[in-house]
């Protein structure tokens, strides 16, 4: 029998194969979801809120990252402002776009 952890995991592999954008993360290829509010990112019809940039990536992938590392996602640069996981195997980077 599967436990949950594992079928989360399973989920995950399936949708970072497949809904994913391709981030750099100090130079390294990850695959992560990137969203920007100037993008309005939604759910539906809804808003997310979501106010400031970010990408959210697999935990694994974000092993030894800190606060002011670069990302480069869709051709622009950015600083990780603040890592927060979420405890599901997923991690969220909030970041700030570099001049």
């Amino acid at each position: 029998m599967s436990t949950f952890r594992d079928l989360t995991a399973e989920m995950d592999s399936v949708i970072f194969e497949t809904m994913t954008d391709d981030v750099t993360i100090n130079g390294l290829p990850v695959k992560g979801m990137f969203s920007a509010p100037w993008l309005q990112p939604q759910i539906g019809r809804l808003n997310t809120g979501i106010i400031e940039p970010q990408v959210v990536v697999r935990d694994s992938d974000v092993l030894g990252v800190e606060k002011g590392d670069p990302v480069v996602a869709n051709g622009d640069t950015y600083e990780i402002v603040n890592i927060e996981p979420d405890g599901s195997g997923v991690t969220g980077l909030i970041l700030r776009p570099l001049a």
